[in-house]
Parts: structure tokens; C-alpha cells; sequence
């Protein structure tokens, strides 16, 4: 299991994703830079122990309503060789030293713990405690294997990867309520969120369909 740190980083997670958000395709703001809060998220354990995996759900405050934004990042302490463009931005972790933050969907160990979330080999674990299933976080699958993803695509909505066996994982980045997955989806993965004024949602992460 990985462990949490109760520690500083310098900038902050949210401070990076301030700069960050803006540069997306599927960011609903407008010119002015994003007010974020957490609003939740989950965690998955990378086997080797190296690559720390959090998948964040921030809150922007700025327009007139809150907007909900899924955002699965890794954390590693080299640079990962081939993704300059998807590097959030570098932090100074009081325990671990300088770390490289990246957009998990162009991590390939993020994307193997994710496939196998939605097969049910593995467990969300909770965002902030140690040791500790997140049990808000479900997921289904109705084949066997998850195929291989290839390089994630973004667009004005969200973040696609296809599998040359003709299925196509779409995570949502930009969250809204929902209640079940589309009719034609093989697996799913859901969770919930809170926003500011205290409402709680619950909706799709991400959808597994064919092409």
C-alpha cells in the first residue's frame, strides 16, 4: 500500500493545476485563471512502489455555478522519458524531494492500475489515509481483459484511449451527476464528489464502450 505523507509541497497540487487547467482542450472556464478547490478523489497503488497515483477531483469556483473537473495525475521521481507534453509541472516534496507530476492518461502505469481497477483486480484507495479502501469508488467490467490503451486524446469534453480490439475508454473530465452508465458501456468506473456549497454528487468517471 502507498504511504500518505502529511507534508508541504511547494507550489501545491492545486497551484499547479490553476496554471494547468487553462491549457485543456475540455477546460469549461473562461479567461481568467480558475479558483479550485478538492472536491475528492481516490488513489490506486503502483506495485513497484515508484509511481504515486491520485486521482483528483477539483472544484472551479470562478464562474457563476461550480464546475467539477476529473483529473488523475502521477507523481514520479525522475522524468518520465516522452512525456514533456503531458507534464503538469515539477513540486518540491518535503519528504520525497522534487517530484514530476504528470496527466496520468499518458502514464503507462496509471493506465494499467485503471484497467485493472475496472476488471476488479485492484481497489481505489482512499485520497488522503494510508492503508485505507475508498469505498465510495465502484466499477464494473463485463468482459474478461482489458485490451492495451493507446495515447490519450483530448477533446472539448474529455480524455478518449483506444484498444485495437475496437474498445475505447472515455473518462470524463469535465463531472456531472448520472446515476448509471450508458446502455452500450462494457464497464464503468463512478464515484462521488463534494462541492462548495456542500452539495454531494455522484457520477461517471470513466466509460468503457466499443468503438
Amino acid at each position: 500500500m502507498a504511504v500518505i505523507h502529511q507534508t508541504s509541497l511547494k507550489p501545491t497540487k492545486l497551484e499547479l493545476l490553476t496554471a494547468w487547467l487553462p491549457t485543456r482542450p475540455w477546460y469549461q472556464g473562461g479567461d481568467g485563471a480558475p479558483n479550485l478547490v478538492k472536491a475528492g478523489g481516490f488513489r490506486l497503488d503502483d506495485p513497484q512502489g515508484e509511481v504515486g497515483m491520485e486521482f483528483m477531483v477539483v472544484a472551479d469556483t470562478s464562474g457563476p455555478r461550480p464546475t467539477a473537473y476529473f483529473v488523475p495525475l502521477t507523481y514520479r521521481g525522475a522524468p518520465l522519458d516522452g512525456a514533456e507534453d503531458a507534464l503538469v509541472g515539477t513540486m518540491e516534496h518535503g519528504v520525497l524531494g522534487r517530484r514530476w507530476a504528470y496527466d496520468g492518461c499518458h502514464d503507462p502505469v496509471l493506465l494499467a492500475q485503471f484497467a485493472a481497477l475496472i476488471e476488479g483486480r485492484v481497489q481505489a484507495q482512499d485520497q488522503s489515509v494510508s492503508d485505507t479502501v475508498d469505498r465510495e469508488v465502484s466499477r464494473a467490467f463485463s468482459g474478461d481483459v482489458l485490451p492495451r490503451f493507446s495515447t490519450a486524446v483530448d477533446d472539448h469534453e474529455g480524455t478518449e484511449l483506444k484498444a485495437a480490439e475496437g474498445v475505447v475508454l472515455r473518462l470524463h473530465r469535465v463531472l456531472g451527476p448520472a446515476d448509471d452508465a450508458p446502455p452500450e458501456a462494457i464497464g464503468h468506473v463512478a464515484g462521488a464528489w463534494g462541492l462548495p456549497d456542500g452539495v454531494r454528487e455522484r457520477g461517471l468517471f470513466a466509460v468503457l464502450r466499443p468503438a
